[in-house]
């Protein structure tokens, strides 16, 4: 939770919008989806699809354009709730300034566990806590306020971004990034506005991570790999997705935000996914395929877009036989 707070009436007049069934004096300390907000959260409906979890929500207070229909529920009118939002997270959670460089490569305030090994050009910034037995190689940057559990490994190159949280024996390989900025922005104007990503990053225990592997934090609140989950090579995992335990995450799988995988997920190589859908749990979906819609547990998906296995296969098999049909047509045209 953040450690300022807007009255509804503040943030109306700095969004420039007008409010309904909500007290003007009512206190507004957070940021959440509109399935997780409650009295004191500021929350958002940009899309209709959306519209029931608006109606089912415990918001304080949700951005709305003029069209949504949401009476009685605390709300602000104006022209671009999603702009709104964003501009709420940015005043509620301002980025901190870093802390004050020294020569020294691991901050004053830093503690390294037993038998943590730091290697030259390593740095570890303020506030950052390392489990025992924890090995850093050469240039690796664990950043302000981070948590490494115990028995970890970061190979050279590797970057953590402020708050990230591993936990014990994860693996990291070179040049791999937890933590930066989700893409997100909003056009206001005809410019592309960027979102706050007031958020982190969560690797639970045995994670292991491949290299040149980015892990974006959330807008707000986390993105979470769960335990024992493995990733390879050149990943893209965006904000505010959560990975079950035990993945298998194959080299250049691309997952868009705020998508969920249940437990034992296999996504093969160049597997390509839509945000805000959920792939349940022991499904697999094989290479090159891209996933558009909810996937139901148990699911073996191929494709562009991603159907059940055998009728992709039917499919392709029908595709090759279309060149012969389609020379048998033109002879029957002209014996015809």
């Amino acid at each position: 939770m953040s450690q300022l707070a807007f009255t509804a009436q503040e943030l109306a007049a700095r969004l420039g919008g007008v409010l309904h069934d909500c007290p003007p004096d009512r206190s507004l300390t957070e940021v959440k989806p509109l399935e997780e907000a409650g009295a004191q959260a500021v929350s958002f409906l940009a899309n209709p699809r959306y519209h029931r979890k608006a109606l089912a929500s415990e918001a304080g207070l949700i951005l709305v354009d003029a069209k949504a229909e949401l009476e009685g529920k605390p709300r602000l009118v104006m022209e671009n709730p999603y702009w709104g939002f964003a501009q709420v997270v940015g005043w509620l959670f301002p980025e901190p300034e870093p802390a004050p460089w020294s020569h020294h490569p691991i901050h004053a305030t830093a503690k390294l566990g037993a038998g943590v090994r730091v290697a030259p050009g390593a740095t570890v910034g303020a506030r950052a806590v390392i489990g025992d037995r924890t090995v850093i190689h050469p240039g690796v940057h664990i950043g302000d306020d981070c948590e490494v559990g115990e028995g970890c490994e970061l190979f050279s190159g590797v970057v953590l971004y402020r708050r990230t949280r591993l936990g014990d024996r994860v693996r990291i390989h070179a040049n791999s990034v937890i933590g930066s900025d989700g893409y997100g922005y909003a056009t206001v104007n005809g410019r592309h506005e960027k979102i706050p990503q007031a958020g982190y990053v969560v690797l639970a225990d045995d994670v292991e991570v491949g290299a040149c592997v980015t892990v974006d934090r959330g807008v707000i609140g986390p993105t979470v790999i769960g335990r024992g989950t493995k990733v390879d090579n050149l990943c893209q995992i965006a904000h505010n997705v959560e990975i079950g335990e035990h993945c298998l995450i194959v080299s250049q799988v691309g997952i868009s935000g705020s998508t969920t995988l249940g437990d034992h997920v296999t996504l093969a190589g160049k597997v390509g996914t839509a945000g805000h859908i959920h792939i349940g749990s022991r499904s697999i979906v094989s290479g090159n395929s891209m996933v558009a819609k909810d996937v139901p547990e148990g699911s073996f998906l191929s494709g562009y877009l991603a159907r059940p296995h055998r009728q992709w296969m039917e499919c392709q098999a029908a595709l090759n036989r279309l060149p012969g049909l389609i020379r048998r047509l033109g002879r029957l045209a002209k014996e015809g």
